[in-house]
């Protein structure tokens, strides 16, 4: 296996729990000594991000080292999602809204983790109250909007930062750019999407995977 594949299977994990968060770490947030501006911010990505029934994507996912692995991504709401990786990959992660299921066929290995068991529990699992884990950052654009996702009782559940930008076509005004991962060993990987495509059909067969282990495994 060459370096740029290790690399990619070391930092895998971080990237994709972050991805899964996204249609859920956010709730709308009381305005804060902080500021009603930044209340208001806050408030409009998570309109944005519940007015997203179904999107696809292209993204690129980079490690801290300038690593790239491509793919495409599939998001049905609630909390569907699939991370097609590029065939050199050869790797497949989808959420079906209660766990994460990733599927490496270079290996035949499936792994597969809770949602409320995941070591981003607290910001995937829907029904609790993650209100307070949002901070929107200053970026001195006000076409853009970055929000910093973490639990501070829970360090070793990492860092999210989210990026939106201001786009009139894009459900709610507002555009989920990139977020970045950063994990509690200080891997940082980011996951840019491009080309998104909103209200695209998707079924729950987009969510389907191929077992790669033998018949026999047990």
């Amino acid at each position: 296996m060459n370096h740029t594949m290790k690399t990619f299977r070391s930092c895998v994990g971080a990237a994709v729990l972050a991805a899964l968060s996204v249609p859920a770490v956010l709730a709308p947030a009381p305005a804060l000594a902080a500021g009603e501006a930044e209340a208001r911010q806050l408030d409009q990505a998570v309109a944005a991000l519940r007015s997203i029934d179904s999107m696809k994507a292209n993204f690129v996912q980079t490690d801290r080292s300038g690593q790239t692995v491509r793919g495409e991504l599939t998001l049905k709401r609630p909390g569907k999602i699939r991370f097609q990786y590029e065939k050199s990959a050869n790797m497949l992660i989808v959420g079906d809204g209660k766990a994460l299921t990733l599927i490496d066929y270079d290996v035949r290995q499936v792994q597969r983790w809770p949602i409320k068991n995941s070591p981003l529990g607290a910001l995937l699992d829907p029904s609790r109250d993650v209100a307070k884990f949002g901070k929107v950052l200053s970026t001195g654009n006000p076409n853009v909007i970055s929000i910093e996702v973490r639990d501070r009782s829970h360090p070793e559940y990492g860092i999210i930062t989210l990026i939106f930008t201001r786009k009139a076509s894009a459900p709610g005004g507002l555009e989920l750019s990139y977020w970045v991962a950063l994990d509690s060993q200080n891997k940082r990987t980011t996951i840019s999407l491009s080309n998104q495509r909103y209200g695209v059909p998707v079924t729950d067969a987009d969510f389907r995977w191929v077992d790669p282990r033998p018949r026999n495994r047990r």
